[in-house]
């Protein structure tokens, strides 16, 4: 008898909410298709740490069917868990126990990690999988260009906080950051205006400013973006003419965890993930001594970044996550495989992998960011698409 055709399902890197919504989506459309799934558990760990045997390693392989998926997808995060680990560059403390890397691994150019490649292949055939649904950011779609260019078929879906993937103007997890940094923003203004302080909120976007800048967008406030250094001296002009003209005499302004002013720098420290990333020292925190110290006005400083991550989805985030994961499916229907699902043009499309060359995707500066003011635009719109940004090419 034939093996029935199977898909591997996989999340990697940060979680968001309305990744267990792809996850319930792709069980219960693969089924229709005749398809079983196959969960694999912390990322790509799960392609290069399952122990040989002839079964499913089960520490890391979970079958998916309808009854154990029915209710996932009311709950943020993702049941499969996840991991940022680089399969193409892993330090020899990093391997798995039973590995042999002289037999198994190549090591690669740096005489210091190993490529693990060959074993993530092997797996993939010795669980029979036909094709593999990777979600996550630029990190995991990154390998997942790897196994394509090996001759893996495979169809991607993007998700991020940052909304920073290149190839689609929306990536799961974006609209629900906002959405909760809005509530947490709205919640603090009656301590900013009890003590008539000014506020910095530092917010996820390492190498872009979309989270900061939309989230400046329906507060109305003021916002710094990694793509436009700042001029502290004009910052502290604005947000004291600001909280001057404010009734309840408060100010604040968001910083991407990326936002640099001008001339300075913002340390990095800690040890470096497996994709070489290391944490950036809290620019809310410097930012907020800076200004106490050059204005004498009491500051505080508040952290958005993880507490945006936890939780369900909101709506939006929902409808998303379920629709790029019934898109997805329609390309695995059709055969396609080396695609990612995505939003272009604010319509549900695809497009090749991101290119891990072409690095994150920015905010559209003259469109969207008032530099002198340090603020979003909000007129100038008419015919842009709902998400705004920058027009991206044609798909291929």
């Amino acid at each position: 008898m034939a093996r029935p055709r199977r898909i591997g399902v996989l999340t990697g890197g940060g979680d968001v909410p309305g990744l267990n919504s792809v996850i319930k989506s792709v069980v219960y459309r693969g089924t229709e298709l005749g398809f079983e799934v196959l969960g694999i558990r912390r990322g790509w760990e799960g392609l290069t740490h399952q122990r040989p045997g002839a079964s499913a390693d089960p520490d890391y392989v979970r079958p998916l069917d309808r009854a154990n998926t029915r209710t996932i997808d009311r709950t943020g995060g993702t049941v499969l868990h996840t991991s940022r680990t680089s399969a193409r560059r892993m330090r020899a403390d990093r391997l798995p126990a039973h590995l042999d890397p002289a037999k198994a691994a190549t090591m690669t150019d740096d005489g210091q990690t190993y490529d693990l490649t060959p074993v993530v292949l092997d797996n993939i055939e010795r669980l029979g999988l036909d094709y593999l649904v990777p979600i996550g950011g630029d990190d995991t779609l990154s390998y997942a260009q790897t196994l394509h260019d090996q001759g893996v078929p495979l169809i991607a879906i993007p998700k991020t906080m940052d909304n920073d993937v290149q190839g689609t103007e929306y990536c799961i997890g974006f609209s629900t950051a906002v959405t909760r940094a809005k509530e947490a923003i709205n919640r603090q203004r009656t301590t900013l205006g009890s003590h008539e302080r000014i506020g910095v909120y530092r917010i996820f976007g390492r190498d872009c400013g979309f989270t900061a800048l939309y989230t400046a967008y329906v507060t109305s406030a003021r916002c710094l973006i990694p793509e436009v250094p700042f001029d502290l001296d004009h910052l502290l002009e604005i947000l004291v003419e600001d909280r001057q003209l404010n009734p309840s005499h408060y100010a604040f302004v968001i910083a991407a965890e990326g936002a640099v002013w001008r001339g300075g720098t913002i340390q990095e420290v800690g040890e470096a993930d497996a994709f070489g990333h290391r944490h950036k020292v809290n620019i809310a925190e410097v930012l907020a001594d800076e200004i106490k110290a050059r204005t004498g006005i009491e500051t505080v400083f508040s952290e958005l970044t993880y507490d945006l991550r936890s939780g369900e989805p909101d709506s939006l985030d929902q409808m998303v996550a379920i629709t790029f994961a019934n898109v997805a499916m329609d390309l695995i229907a059709d055969g396609l495989r080396g695609r990612m699902v995505g939003i272009r043009d604010g319509k549900y499309s695809h497009s090749p992998l991101p290119d891990p060359a072409l690095g994150a995707r920015h905010v559209d500066v003259d469109l969207m960011y008032n530099v002198a003011r340090y603020r979003p635009h909000y007129t100038g719109l008419l015919g842009h698409p709902l998400l705004l940004g920058q027009s991206l090419a044609p798909a291929e």
